[in-house]
């Protein structure tokens, strides 16, 4: 058997009539017919399966389960009114689409929005991290914003900063040049992936492709087991790996431009977050 539905309507006139203990004057509040009035408490009665009033020499007086029911109406009325004061004055929220590189949207971009969601607390910020070539294309269709990585001098959008690629590897590996070099990489699609095959190919170095993920911490960590080199962005050298060089007997590798891609008619909370990230993400234009 299913609960009775309270009608927060039917309620207040329950209430009203309780206090008044009149049908009449209730009805002269409420601005509503006596028999308005009475059809809503007759209904309430009928769903609660109990009478709530009885008439008297002076008007009405509550039943002992009317008596019990008050103190019940007045608590559910004043939540309701509470939740409907709560989500009218709830200001709307924005979302903005962001789509990152992994190692960035771990490392550089959350101490960004920490900063922003701080000061503009009703947007909420939706990060996709991953292979970042295609994201471009897909502004405005699936994000708003996105940071991606492109070969130096190449590419659409806002230079942010230049990185260096840079080998990696545990503190304790040795990588020798009579060993296949055991690699950690990302899937196919991604320029650090396509750049050390090239640059192992060209110097004859003997190499494997051992390891393969979408996340940093996955090949930052079999990196720093000393399974295998990765390569990873200078400029956030994870502090668990150190960058290898001509002295290790590891080719040099290129120059990578980050860059900011914005879709067309941001909305103002998207703008900001914009320009926000190009502030901290930027770097002098020595270094570029």
């Amino acid at each position: 058997m299913t609960a009775p539905d309270l009608d927060p309507d039917l309620l207040k006139a329950f209430l009203v009539v309780a206090e008044h203990r009149s049908f009449t004057r209730a009805a002269l509040q409420l601005n509503r017919t006596q028999s308005a009035v009475s059809v809503q408490v007759r209904r309430l009665e009928q769903r609660l399966g109990t009478k709530l009033f009885q008439r008297n020499r002076t008007g009405v007086a509550l039943t002992s389960a009317g008596d019990e029911l008050r103190a019940y109406a007045q608590r559910i009325l004043a939540l309701h009114a509470e939740a409907v004061g709560a989500l009218r004055a709830r200001r709307p929220e924005a979302v903005i689409r962001l789509g990152v590189m992994d190692d960035y949207g771990t490392i550089v971009v959350p101490p960004l929005l920490a900063r922003f969601t701080k000061e503009h607390p009703t947007v909420r910020v939706e990060i996709e991290t991953g292979l970042t070539a295609t994201m471009p294309a897909r502004l405005g269709e699936a994000y708003d914003l996105v940071i991606a990585m492109h070969p130096e001098g190449r590419g659409d959008g806002e230079l942010l900063r230049r990185e260096q690629a840079v080998w990696a590897a545990a503190v304790h590996c040795r990588a020798t040049e009579e060993d296949t070099l055991q690699v950690a990489l990302y899937p196919p699609g991604c320029l650090f992936r396509q750049w050390a095959a090239d640059a192992l190919d060209r110097a004859g170095r003997r190499w494997r492709l051992s390891f393969v993920s979408r996340t940093l911490a996955a090949v930052e960590s079999i990196a720093a087991e000393g399974l295998a080199v990765t390569v990873v962005k200078a400029g956030i050298l994870p502090p668990r790996l150190r960058a290898l060089g001509p002295c290790d007997g590891l080719p040099p590798l290129p120059m990578a431009d980050i860059r900011l891609h914005r879709a067309r008619d941001l909305s103002r909370p998207a703008a900001l977050l914009a320009d926000h990230l190009q502030r901290g993400i930027s770097e002098p234009a020595t270094l570029c």
